[in-house]
Order: C-alpha cells, then structure tokens, then sequence
C-alpha cells in the first residue's frame, strides 16, 4: 500500500516546496528543517495506524480516561541523508528505539552503480513497528537492501518506508520485493536520470542537507 501526501494537499506541500526550491536550498539548515518537518507529518499520519489501549492518569482535578499506544516503535534510517527525516519521526514518537544503515552507491566504470551497505545497529525487530526513513526513493535499491538486511534482526509485525520524494520505479521496486510494506510518500516524479537521481526531484538531499562529498585522495 502506498500513501502519497501530494494526493491530499496539507501543509506538507509547503515543506515539499521549499526542499525542491533551488534558491532556497541554499540555506542549509532551513533544508534540514524541512526534512525534518516532513518527518513529523509522516509520523503523524503513521501513528493513525498504531495500536492504543485505554489508560487512566490522574490530573489536579480528578482522573482521565487516555488512549496511549502499546506498539513497539523502532525507527531506521539511512545515512546520512535520511538523519533529518529520523529526526522528525523521533520528535514524535520519542521513545522508539532506533537503528541505523550506511548505505551508499558505489559507481562502476560503466557509469552504474552498486549499493554498499557497511554498517547497521539495530535492535531486536520480532513484533516492533518498523519504520524505516529515506527522503529519496529512487530505484529503490538502498531501501530494498536495507529491508533484507534487517530481517536478520526479527520479524516486525509491521514495516512502514517513510520517504520524501520517490520515483514511480521505487515505488514499484519496493512493491515487488516487499508486497507487505506500506509506503509513504510526500511525492513521487516520473522519471530518473541516467544517473538515477530523481526528475524533477530536488537534488542530492545529503549534499544538501551535510555538504558536498569528496573523493579520497
């Protein structure tokens, strides 16, 4: 299942704007911001799905009948681009647990690539609420890559891939390697470069986000 924002325009369209704006990605920390300011929407519209059981807490006043969730959230990301989406999705659900995946495309002579995936903590996933962040789905391959890495950690009980901007190719990557994951989306483009990144898309959103890269000497 795929849940795309753009479909029901809200304030997170503003924030799309702004990320994809190339006068104002120029200030990086306000493309930061926004990354994470998407990433508390999505952790809204996600926790629309969560389980909840009746509490009672005591005000001043009296006692309170609340509703508070009994699922275990563990929140992933992809380094280092997907840092200030985790953040967002951590301002909201602040006592997840957390894990982390360094995954990064590795270029062949021929001009594609390869993902790389060198590092990844996480805790246990058997019965957790997986939510993994990566602002942009383009072939899908790091998302794919990580999702089969983390199955080594535990079954969850539900997987969820928060992303800001997807191709329709990713989309349909994920779709086809993991049919059970449920897929949110700020947006999804229509095409990809030879070089696939994203048209119109925004950009590299880690350069954007931490500075360009260089190459070791």
């Amino acid at each position: 299942m795929v849940t795309n924002l753009s479909k029901h325009p809200t304030i997170a369209q503003h924030f799309i704007a702004e990320l994809r704006d190339a006068q104002v990605q120029q200030d990086r920390l306000r493309f930061r911001r926004n990354l994470e300011r998407m990433g508390e929407v999505m952790a809204y519209e996600i926790s629309k799905t969560l389980h909840y059981e009746p509490r009672e807490v005591e005000t001043p006043l009296g006692v309170a009948t609340v509703y508070l969730s009994s699922d275990r959230v563990v929140l992933g990301t992809i380094l280092r681009a997907g840092l200030p989406l985790h953040q967002g999705l951590l301002n909201v659900f602040d006592r997840a647990e957390n894990a982390f995946i360094s995954a990064y495309r590795n270029p062949r002579p021929d001009g594609r690539f390869d993902i790389q995936l060198d590092y990844v903590s996480c805790p246990p996933l058997d019965d957790a609420v997986l939510i993994l962040a990566d602002p942009m789905l383009a072939t899908g391959a790091s998302v794919c890559l990580a999702l089969q890495h983390l199955e080594r950690y535990g079954k969850p009980r539900t997987t969820h891939v928060v992303a800001v901007i997807a191709s329709v190719q990713g989309v349909e990557a994920v779709q086809r390697q993991f049919p059970d994951v449920r897929l949110w989306v700020g947006a999804i483009d229509q095409e990809l470069t030879a070089k696939a990144f994203i048209v119109p898309g925004l950009g590299d959103a880690g350069d954007l986000a931490y500075g360009s890269k260089g190459e070791p000497e």
